[in-house]
């Protein structure tokens, strides 16, 4: 398919279906109600992704001062933008993507799932036991005649 194609569908469908959602939600609970209920979505979806991206700020902070790479961590700060984008958009499909995104073990599930699939994460074989050869003794020496000169 053409990234044009799927691009302009999903910028101009995306709405429309949006919209009818809405449309159908006010006829059931009136229009003051669908208001407050997309500005109660956004308000509550930008204070939780507030703290979990707080939550994930500190992860990565944890993990570099461990010595580690961070990755996961900031793959799952990519997905809060993702998830706050879509809560601040107003309608009730791209809520309920945000609200699951927010959601740490489907969010990390999904980060997961992508690099396994970007072939970005390969699994690792586990480190053999090796022993030291018996033979070898491992020491410092000094020859005596060297420090008498």
């Amino acid at each position: 398919m053409n990234p044009g194609f799927i691009f302009l569908l999903f910028f101009v469908g995306a709405p429309v279906v949006e919209l009818y959602f809405m449309i159908q939600v006010g006829a059931e609970i009136g229009a003051f109600s669908t208001v407050m209920l997309v500005l109660f979505t956004a308000a509550l979806g930008g204070v939780l992704v507030r703290i979990q991206g707080f939550t994930t700020a500190m992860r990565v902070r944890e993990s570099m001062g461990r010595g580690e790479i961070p990755a996961v961590e900031m793959m799952e700060g990519m997905v809060l933008l993702v998830a706050g984008l879509s809560l601040l958009l107003p309608g009730f499909i791209t809520d309920a993507i945000g609200f699951i995104c927010l959601i740490p073990a489907v969010r990390r599930g999904m980060v997961l799932w992508f690099l396994k699939r970007s072939s970005m994460i390969r699994p690792v074989a586990p480190p053999t036991q090796s022993r030291p050869d018996p033979r070898i003794i491992d020491a410092e020496y000094r020859r005596e005649d060297d420090s008498h000169k």
